[in-house]
């Protein structure tokens, strides 16, 4: 019997992917159990112990009283749903004529944006930070929004999603009296409803743990974000690391919680099923 017929192969392949599964979840389980473990346990303690001798919940209830951890997930909460909004409203609007119209330096300008990629944030986060300044923005929400309102990957994500919607639902709108902007609603971008809600995940996870930018533009604390919540906690309790594993995982749980629920989305569909030969 060979090899790829034999029945133990589902085995050994479900046991390399189970040991990576859990490497790659060690370190969160090893946040969650230093965020659940009491001031009588040894956190450093060589090999590790994962299951807390005496679980507790204080960490967690300290973390929320010292500091103003509900105003921070409040700001993380806007600044990162007014930045998946905004990203996908304009990378989308962006996206749509460079791949369905036809005009004189369509490739060159989707190649100039494309190229942006290579190019670091810290090499435009001063002028950046002028340009926000001029406008008035600092100390604000938009402000933390601005440099995200578009970005080259999305533009170039959505570009390839609106070429693969077929052309007979563009010319079946286009026959029934749609305008541009209409058929954008109410055809293309449903039909790349999968890249949308890929891009929106890799967007609300770039806001939400974003945190030199909000550093540098935010003096305000009350419009601190959970990211520069974190780091004033661990100041503040002389990294104490039992609160700044509590405040991470506060930190990071809506994250995970927003994955799970928008990970059977993200699954490809067939656009030219409507279309019949």
């Amino acid at each position: 019997m060979t090899w790829y017929k034999s029945p133990l192969k589902p085995l050994f392949t479900y046991g390399i992917l189970a040991t990576i599964a859990v490497v790659m979840l060690f370190p969160l389980l090893w946040l969650l159990s230093t965020a659940l473990k009491s001031s009588t346990e040894n956190i450093l303690q060589s090999p590790p112990q994962l299951i807390p001798v005496q679980p507790t919940l204080q960490n967690f209830i300290q973390v929320w009283q010292a500091l103003p951890f509900g105003q921070y997930l409040f700001n993380s909460i806007l600044v990162a749903f007014l930045t998946v909004g905004l990203n996908l409203l304009f990378c989308s609007l962006a996206a749509y004529p460079l791949a369905r119209m036809s005009f004189t330096g369509r490739n060159f300008i989707f190649l100039a944006i494309v190229s942006t990629i290579m190019i670091p944030f810290q090499i435009v986060m001063i002028p950046l930070y002028i340009l926000v300044g001029q406008l008035g923005l600092r100390d604000s929400y938009l402000g933390m929004i601005f440099p995200s309102l578009a970005s080259a990957f999305g533009i170039f994500l959505l570009r390839q999603a609106f070429l693969g919607v077929p052309k007979e639902l563009e010319e079946a709108a286009r026959l029934d009296g749609s305008s541009e902007l209409g058929l954008w609603w109410h055809i293309m971008l449903p039909a790349i409803r999968p890249a949308l809600i890929t891009l929106a995940i890799f967007v609300f996870i770039g806001a939400w743990s974003d945190f030199l930018w909000p550093l540098i533009v935010i003096q305000n604390e009350n419009l601190y974000t959970l990211p520069l919540g974190v780091a004033k906690l661990a100041g503040t309790f002389s990294l104490d690391w039992r609160l700044v594993a509590a405040g991470s995982i506060i930190s990071i749980a809506p994250v995970l919680i927003l994955f799970l629920f928008l990970q059977r989305y993200i699954v490809p569909t067939d656009t030219g099923s409507g279309v019949k030969g």
